[in-house]
This record gives structure tokens, C-alpha cells and sequence, in this order.
């Protein structure tokens, strides 16, 4: 009997400079489906960090494209494959595999992205890619399974017109953290990870810092992650008066970065839109709570709000709560304790059986087109 065979079309894989969870959830499930005997391929597009085409643990990359490039060499490479499924992996664009495979499209969506659009590319391509994620892109696929990491996104795609009926959630597993040599620091911290690009607002954390340096005089901010906005943070640190306050620690190996996270008091999380938040869970597993925006997605799933974090509001609630756990150590003790009891019950082996079976539905469906 032949291996089952999956194409996965993404717009980058962890290797790339913008590579961050949403593609780290997609290589765990592809690894998980390789160690299980089927044949895995990662379609995504090329960049300076790893080869046009390699192997690592069972799963086939094949990097093709630029940032735009990449959707006309993923149609070409769906068009072409011998594939038992195909999954369309959304992050705001689709690539159109629908009109092109030969087999089942299982689509996988993080999140929905309408507040992103207009930040990234303006108001004019903003509306472009707005119109085709939320109208264009579920007529399309009108006929597709679909994937997502969270039930506040099966929420938002069910205004969009996918049914939730259609909709499986995968939450993301955990790793087990590494054992770290860090003491709580002794001045209050705060730290944020992640990439660092507009729409995860780190300007947020960097002006919560100046809004409560009078209170706080030793208060600082750790920021861990890398990107192309790394200049415009660093100018925004020196505007506000706080860059003695805040380090941009940029690309850290992973136990640097866990090491980072165990000292802090608290993890902020200021961005727009979250899938579910992997470094939430990351911080939670060192006992460290977060603090995240209520409508900013998967977020307000990874964080139990009043037990393992809190949820702002708006900016000036956000700071509110911030403050208002820097000054509640017994508070802060119970949440990063409620926090490693809830990072505890998410395992990649878990969301690699759901994904799994997912796929082997998807293979058995009729939407063949």
C-alpha cells in the first residue's frame, strides 16, 4: 500500500526572517505526519537562510518565489502534484488551490486579518485583501474542510460564511520548557516575544514602560524576536524617553530565549491579532502570566482570563492591568502557578492526532474538483 502523500503551500516556513508561530505549527504537524508514514512536502517561498529544495526530519521543503511570486509557484506546484490532499495555508491571502488540485483542499486559517490589512499594505490594497479574504476566498473554498488553531477564529470564519460545521479546531501543542538557570529578576520586567513587525504593536509594551516610569523607576522591558521594524522601535524607545528601559535583544537562540522569559514578572502580548499565542503558552509553562487585548483573537483562549493572565480593553486598560499586576505579587504567584498547570495539558502529539485525522477525512471526501 503507498504512503499517503500531502502538499502543504505555505507563505513561509521557520527558516525565514519572517518565519514566527503560525509557521511553526504547520512544520510540528507536517513532522508529526512524516513520523507517522506519509509523504510531506512544504511548498513555501525561497529566501537567503536554507536551499531551494532539502530534507529535514522526513519532510520535503521546496522553497520557490518571493513574496508575491510564491502564490504563482504554489499553483504550479499544486497543479502538478500527485497528492492525496492539498493544504491551503491562509495567512490573509489564499493560494488558490481550489481552482487547480486534483484532490481534496483542507484550508488552515490562524486568524482572520481584516484589522492587519490596511497597516501592511495601505488602504487601497487593505480593502483588495480584505474583499478577498472575507467574500472571494469562502465562496472559493465554499466546499473545503477547514482548519484553525482556535474557537474565537471558527467565530469570526463563521461571519465570513464558513459554516463551523466545516470548521475543526487543532489547538497548538507544547513543549516541555527547558530547564532554566534564571531567578525571578529582582527589579520588576516585563518581557514581549515576537516578531517585529506593526501590527504586533510593541510600541504598546514600549509606551506602557513611559506611562508608568514615574510609578515604577526600576521598571524595564525585554523585547525577544527579530524583523524588519526593529529601527522604528528602537526610534520609538529613544521618542518616549525609556531606551535605557527597553532591550531589543533581537534573534536569541531558543534557551536564551527561555531564559528571558523565566526572570520576568510578566509577559505582554499588545498585538492586533493572535492565532492562539504560542509565547503565551511559553510563559505560562515558566510561570510568568500575560497580559494580551480581549479581541485580539486566539489570545483571549490562551489566556484564562483572572487565572493564568488578563485581558485588556483598550491601551489605557492594558497599562491599568499591567500595573495592577506588578504591585499583586500573591496575585501573580496564583496565575504563574494556574498558568504551568494549563501549559501542561497541551501536547504537539495531541494536535498531531487531530490534524491526522483531519487529513484522512479530507482524503475520503468527495470534493475532487
Amino acid at each position: 500500500m503507498s504512503r499517503p502523500t500531502v502538499l502543504l503551500v505555505n507563505w513561509r516556513d521557520t527558516r525565514h526572517p519572517e518565519g514566527g508561530g503560525s509557521e511553526r505549527y504547520l512544520e510540528r504537524m507536517a513532522h508529526g505526519l512524516a513520523d507517522r508514514g506519509y509523504r510531506v512536502t512544504i511548498q513555501c517561498a525561497a529566501h537567503a537562510n536554507a536551499p531551494a529544495d532539502e530534507i529535514v526530519g522526513g519532510v520535503r521543503f521546496r522553497r520557490r518565489g518571493g513574496r508575491l511570486s510564491v502564490y504563482l509557484r504554489a499553483l504550479f506546484a499544486v497543479a502538478t502534484a500527485k497528492a492525496d490532499v492539498v493544504v491551503d495555508v491562509q495567512n490573509g491571502m489564499p493560494f488558490f488551490s481550489r481552482l487547480v488540485a486534483r484532490c481534496p483542499v483542507l484550508v488552515l486559517v490562524h486568524h482572520v486579518h481584516r484589522e492587519q490589512w490596511r497597516p501592511v499594505v495601505g488602504p487601497v490594497l487593505g480593502r483588495l485583501g480584505w474583499w478577498i479574504e472575507s467574500r472571494l476566498a469562502p465562496r472559493l473554498y465554499r466546499n473545503c474542510r477547514y482548519l484553525t488553531v482556535s474557537e474565537v477564529t471558527r467565530a469570526e470564519l463563521a461571519r465570513l460564511g464558513v459554516a463551523a460545521s466545516r470548521t475543526t479546531v487543532v489547538h497548538n501543542g507544547m513543549d516541555a520548557p527547558p530547564r532554566t538557570m534564571a531567578d525571578q529578576d529582582p527589579d520588576p520586567t516585563l518581557v514581549l516575544v515576537g516578531r517585529l513587525v506593526p501590527h504586533k504593536q510593541v510600541e504598546h509594551a514600549i509606551d506602557a514602560v513611559a506611562r508608568l516610569a514615574e510609578r515604577w523607576p526600576k521598571l524595564r522591558l525585554e523585547v525577544v524576536g527579530n524583523g524588519w521594524w526593529l529601527d522604528n522601535l528602537r526610534a520609538h524607545a529613544a521618542l518616549r524617553d525609556v531606551r535605557d528601559r527597553v532591550t531589543l535583544h533581537g534573534w536569541v537562540d531558543e534557551q536564551d530565549k527561555h531564559e528571558i522569559i523565566a526572570r520576568a514578572w510578566l509577559h505582554v502580548c499588545p498585538s492586533v491579532k493572535e492565532g492562539w499565542g504560542i509565547a503565551i503558552m511559553e510563559a505560562a509553562a515558566h510561570g510568568v502570566p500575560s497580559i494580551a487585548y480581549r479581541d485580539a483573537g486566539g489570545v483571549a483562549e490562551s489566556i484564562v482570563d483572572g487565572e493564568t493572565g488578563l485581558l485588556a480593553a483598550d491601551f489605557d486598560d492594558f497599562v491599568r492591568k499591567v500595573d495592577r499586576l506588578l504591585r499583586a505579587t500573591s496575585a501573580r504567584a496564583a496565575m504563574g502557578d494556574a498558568g504551568r498547570a494549563w501549559a501542561a495539558t497541551f501536547g504537539w502529539e495531541r494536535s498531531v492526532d487531530a490534524f491526522e485525522e483531519l487529513v484522512r477525512e479530507s482524503m475520503t471526501s468527495r470534493d475532487r474538483v
